[in-house]
């Protein structure tokens, strides 16, 4: 069930209001899109090969330690909720670039020598990625209209490309920057500087109209659809950040380097690269989207079931599997936030409600993981549970991926109601 109140066009144009003017202007805006993404996955798949180098260094527990990988989680769950309301007020363009202002600030605060600025630095770096997550599909929705699954997919693609890239260099730069874990968690506050710097241009070509525009609600609570979007999100990410943050430990445990635990995890998320254009082709495309979410179901979960039988048979097809099911998975539910919903305000509120709930089960997940490691000595049982999750979060993406919208309307029925208000606006679709 959907509620929505405000006033709106009878009709929404079929170029998007808030479409680039210009060629300059749509370089600019995608390569902003695109660094931005590069910057939403890097500071948590960095942490993963130098995690028994930060428990070592700072004397956490392997439960502290999964507490520290699921700290940006918990800030996703419980910031995304806030995002519409920022766009709302400030316009998403100039949200966007404050939050990547706020991330290269925090990520230079959290190396520092403190326990407490490790975490609040992670807890302030999440709740300023949190708020790009939600904002993302809201603006490639308004800003590319038709064109909204293929941006997408480039913008998923560069999602995988930063967390390959920080899981990759991690222990290389380690070892560059003095052997300290410290410096290289540092250095990932450059980039996230460069994207706020690349905004500005952006930013000043926005007029204001956030407040003078009409504010538009929208409530998912109740609508079957957004829960099945929201489930097969949350066990995704659940399964996602507990690979991210365990997976090295798993192999080092095997008797694996840490270079080559760490180049293990970027191999799996170099894999799932290619798969951001793969659904970005694909989704828009397909009336219904269950092919994606089986072929994800079922390479994740083979994936699972190798690293639990037979972990150092082939590691490299292990992660592989793993690297597919969650590059297809993820890249789907990026565009499932625009495929079921008709407008932007829906769109905004669907990311939200599905990042809210999801990030913060799935903060659960690395938590648990390091928790039942404590507790049995090993990994066997850890590894038994996320197969199980992987299994059920099959299941409930066969529901998200049938061919219907918010609302319950099948797609290709004619929607009666209200369309496209002003974009900006539109991020103030908080869901209630």
């Amino acid at each position: 069930m959907t509620e929505a109140t405000g006033t709106t066009a009878d009709m929404a144009p079929r170029t998007p209001a808030g479409a680039p003017r210009d060629r300059r202007e749509l370089v600019l805006l995608v390569l902003a899109i695109l660094l931005v993404s590069l910057n939403l996955r890097s500071m948590l798949t960095v942490i993963g090969p130098l995690i028994r180098d930060v428990r070592e260094g700072d004397g956490l527990s392997s439960a502290a330690a999964g507490l520290l990988a699921a700290t940006p989680l918990l800030a996703f769950g419980l910031i995304s909720p806030l995002g519409p309301g920022f766009a709302a007020r400030f316009g998403i363009e100039r949200t966007l670039a404050a939050s990547m202002i706020a991330l290269s600030i925090s990520l230079a605060l959290r190396p520092l020598p403190s326990v407490v600025l490790l975490f609040a630095g992670t807890l302030a770096a999440g709740a300023a990625i949190a708020v790009a997550n939600v904002l993302l599909p809201a603006l490639v929705k308004r800003r590319f209209g038709e064109q909204a699954t293929f941006i997408t997919g480039i913008y998923s693609v560069a999602l995988g490309v930063g967390a390959a890239l920080a899981a990759g260099l991690a222990v290389p730069s380690e070892r560059w920057l003095g052997d300290s874990w410290r410096a290289a968690l540092a250095v990932w506050a450059v980039p996230a500087l460069l994207s706020a710097l690349l905004w500005l241009p952006l930013v000043r070509d926005v007029p204001d109209r956030g407040a003078a525009s009409p504010r538009v609600r929208v409530s998912l609570w109740r609508d079957r659809v957004a829960w099945s979007v929201t489930g097969y999100m949350a066990l995704l990410a659940v399964q996602f950040y507990s690979m991210v943050a365990w997976l090295p430990e798993i192999y080092r445990h095997e008797g694996m380097s840490k270079g080559a635990a760490g180049a293990l995890l970027s191999l799996s998320l170099t894999v799932g690269i290619p798969m951001g254009f793969v659904v970005g082709a694909l989704a828009g495309r397909m009336r219904d989207q269950r092919p994606i979410v089986l072929a994800a179901g079922v390479a994740g979960l083979a994936g699972w079931i190798g690293v639990l039988a037979a972990p150092s048979a082939v590691p490299s097809l292990w992660a592989i599997l793993l690297g597919l099911g969650f590059g297809l998975g993820f890249t789907l539910v990026l565009a499932l936030f625009v495929l079921r919903a008709d407008d932007a305000p829906h769109a905004v509120a669907l990311s939200g409600m599905a990042q809210s709930v999801g990030y913060t089960l799935a903060a659960i997940g690395p938590i648990a993981v390091g928790a039942l490691h404590d507790l049995t000595g090993g990994w066997t049982t850890p590894l038994v549970v996320l197969v199980g999750v992987a299994a059920v979060d099959l299941a409930i993406g066969l529901g998200a991926g049938r061919a219907r919208v918010v609302g319950g309307r099948a797609i290709g029925d004619r929607e009666p109601s209200h369309r496209e208000p002003d974009p900006v606006a539109a991020g103030a679709g908080a869901p209630r």
